[in-house]
């Protein structure tokens, strides 16, 4: 199937293209915690390259809660202008553009001074970088009801912002992953147990987000294949839950992978599995959407035109691609234009595992600052100055993050 072919949404709305540029994490909020001018350049170039959709990445439902200090926070209208001209250059090019919403649940940084909201009391298992994250404190009933409600209500004021649609972010350890997996979820009230329990709170997100938006709205949900740890969220488990996500109007289904504490997502397993070098999670999804009554979406690695086209054969309608578009953000215009450009990083190898992670979104990071000042990626940095580099920035958005929930 060739890539260039549009898709239309179970609400009837139309992709132009079978090419995401998928959600990346920016850390370009301004010192209130909205969209600044950087990012808005930034996602000029996105939207110049001519995918059919634009997924932002991470939008906090709660400036409580933040996956970094400098992620963008739309829990209610004080900064809805500029949510306003966010979405107007996202979908200056003619792209579907999305606002991915979450929650980061025990996966919240310890300097940040909050109180980290999970299922059960389980921290983060990082070895000597576990201190970094904050202990969790176990959800209360009224905790979990506020939580279903802020999505639903940053999903509204998305809609009111411009914006096409959002996606539920359900994976990679977050909040909703959390509760999904029986690692992190110990409960024994209606929230864990079972997996029905289990998958209790991302099927009354979903729910609500859906009555809060119109009909023609895109509502789409990102949910691992798996976690890629013994004992956690396992493909079984993801074919289950996507069959009950088939009785909700979902108009398109991310499947990706892993954790902070396996990052699978950059293509590191934990469970003993190997992962491709590219489209790590093509197998598991292919035979996920087999169930699946929406389309289908898979991230995770995809650098070259040729491997969207074996994703789109093998049954899948959507192909998202993250790191390749940092480093080339015009990459669906140019594979158009029948250049067969393929980018990548250099890959980091690194002995601790958690370092090079740290490393590795440290470089992609790197690529979107200077995308973000109106400069070219330069995809050969030192991966440990993109490291160091980083670690300052974070500093410095943590002091400023800490003065703004002080004052």
């Amino acid at each position: 199937m060739s890539p260039f072919q549009t898709l239309n949404l179970p609400n009837g709305q139309t992709l132009g293209n079978r090419i995401a540029k998928a959600a990346m994490e920016e850390n370009l909020a301004d010192r209130q915690q909205a969209p600044s001018d950087a990012l808005l350049r930034l996602y000029q170039a996105w939207a110049e390259g001519e995918a059919g959709l634009l997924l932002t990445g991470n939008v906090m439902i709660d400036r409580r809660a933040m996956t970094g200090p400098g992620g963008v926070v739309l829990e209610d209208e004080r900064h809805l202008e500029r949510f306003r001209q966010w979405a107007t250059v996202g979908r200056a090019g003619g792209a579907q553009f999305w606002v991915q919403l979450n929650h980061p649940g025990r996966q919240t940084m310890a300097n940040l001074g909050q109180q980290a909201l999970a299922p059960s009391a389980v921290a983060l298992d990082l070895g000597g970088f576990s201190k970094m994250f904050a202990e969790p404190k176990p959800m209360s009933e009224s905790d979990i009801n506020e939580v279903i409600q802020r999505f639903a209500s940053s999903a509204a004021l998305a809609e009111k912002a411009g914006f096409t649609g959002v996606q539920i972010h359900a994976a990679h350890g977050y909040l909703l992953s959390q509760f999904l997996s029986p690692l992190t979820n110990r409960r024994t009230d209606q929230w864990g147990g079972s997996l029905a329990n289990r998958a209790r709170l991302l099927l009354n997100v979903v729910s609500a987000v859906r009555n809060a938006v119109s009909p023609h709205f895109c509502v789409s949900v990102k949910l691992n294949s798996a976690d890629f740890q013994r004992g956690g969220f396992d493909a079984d488990d993801a074919r289950q839950v996507i069959q009950w996500l088939n009785e909700q109007p979902i108009d398109l289904l991310e499947l990706s992978g892993g954790s902070y504490e396996a990052p699978a997502m950059q293509g590191e397993a934990r469970d003993g599995r190997t992962l491709a070098r590219e489209a790590y999670f093509l197998e598991m999804a292919g035979e996920l959407a087999s169930v699946a009554r929406m389309p289908v979406m898979v991230t995770g690695g995809i650098r070259r035109l040729a491997i969207v086209e074996q994703v789109l054969d093998s049954g899948i309608a959507m192909a998202g691609i993250g790191t390749a578009m940092a480093v080339e953000p015009h990459l669906v215009k140019h594979w158009r234009e029948g250049k067969n450009t393929h980018p990548q990083l250099p890959p980091i190898l690194w002995k601790r595992k958690p370092l090079a992670a740290l490393a590795t979104m440290a470089v992609v990071k790197f690529q979107l600052h200077r995308m973000s000042r109106g400069h070219q990626p330069r995809p050969q940095v030192s991966a440990l100055w993109a490291l160091i580099r980083d670690q300052v920035y974070i500093a410095k958005r943590t002091r400023q993050y800490k003065q703004a929930m002080n004052t």
